[in-house]
């Protein structure tokens, strides 16, 4: 029977490490927080100085992304939307590949096997469908993998997402289905979409378990996750985890949040920002010093240096590859000469 947890599970509120992580874990969840912080913060410096286009800033949601694939093997598969498009870092995919894709440079299209992390997603939910078959394909295989799949509130209200959310729970296919709810489609605000109290709630529509957390802190998140990921391992079927914050910064750069936005609630909600509780909590039980967040943050800004000298580096690509798999004959307009 379908049950939903509608209290939001915290975690850094306390000094109580969660059962399953080690130390080592706790500054790998760090080590990669500020690897995806870094690489935000730096791509909005890159596309205002134009040397890549349009991005979709996911700044304070980098626990979530981390939390959530922290519970993943390595054998599993992540589908991300456009929101997480860094997330390949924490399987460590290369830098330069993931700003080439926002630079529109063929170098920046991988081979999703080579990851086990398929390509960005930039239309509204499609890829739910593609996670939930990947699952139900693997699980006919008998193999041992999950998929994870991330999406936005917004995609709750398009027609894919609950395509391949029931057709998972039908099969009872190994998939885990993260909602990154952060109060905004773009401009539309969640209480627009849906009469439902929690996103959570339409679990119960499919038969899951639907569960929510505080999607600023990272150990709920990978908590719940966590716990996700082992029932449908075990053959349990998939769960829905809706985690909860609020957007803080625009929808991406090509969006100016003043039209719509409460500006004193989002100067708030930045004062809670995920990073800041992560590295909070690690300082107050004596896992992180000074070096060691020093180390951290010099590591991921070299990382970055070097991805942009890299991606910058790449020879421009030839314009007939736009053409070369889409025409036999190309019509006259696009032919050189």
């Amino acid at each position: 029977m379908a049950q939903v947890m509608p209290e939001l599970r915290r975690v850094l509120d306390g000094d109580a490490v969660p059962d399953g992580l080690t130390e080592s874990d706790l500054l790998e969840l760090y080590r990669r927080m500020v690897l995806l912080r870094t690489y935000d913060e730096r791509s909005v410096v890159y596309h205002r100085q134009g040397r890549i286009g349009t991005y979709a800033i996911f700044w304070n949601h980098e626990a979530i992304q981390v939390g959530a694939t922290y519970a993943l093997a390595d054998d599993d598969w992540i589908f991300p939307s456009y929101r997480e498009s860094a997330i390949g870092l924490v399987r460590g995919m290369p830098v330069e590949t993931v700003l080439q894709w926002w630079r529109g440079q063929p170098s920046g299209w991988w081979n999703p096997a080579d990851w086990n992390v398929a390509s960005i997603c930039v239309p509204i939910a499609t890829h739910v469908p593609h996670a939930a078959g990947l699952a139900w394909g693997k699980k006919l295989k008998g193999e041992d993998v999950v998929a994870m799949v991330f999406f936005g509130d917004g995609a709750t209200s398009e027609g894919s997402f609950h395509e391949g959310i029931n057709f998972a729970a039908v099969m009872n296919a190994p998939a885990v289905f993260v909602c990154n709810n952060n109060g905004w489609a773009i401009s539309t605000p969640v209480e627009a979409q849906t009469r439902a109290e929690t996103l959570a709630d339409k679990a119960i529509g499919y038969g899951i378990p639907g569960v929510r957390v505080d999607g600023l802190d990272v150990l709920a998140v990978w908590e719940a996750a966590s716990d996700a990921v082992e029932r449908a391992r075990g053959g349990g079927g998939p769960t829905f985890i809706e985690a909860v914050h609020y957007r803080v910064a625009p929808h991406a750069t090509a969006d100016d949040p003043r039209a719509y936005i409460d500006p004193v609630r989002v100067e708030e909600e930045r004062a809670r920002e995920c990073l800041g509780q992560y590295d909070g909590f690690l300082r107050r039980i004596g896992v992180l010093s000074d070096l060691v967040a020093d180390d951290v943050r010099g590591s991921a800004e070299d990382a970055l240096r070097a991805g942009i000298a890299a991606a910058e580096a790449e020879p421009p690509p030839d314009p007939s590859l736009l053409f070369d798999h889409a025409y036999v004959d190309p019509p006259p307009n696009l032919r050189n000469g």
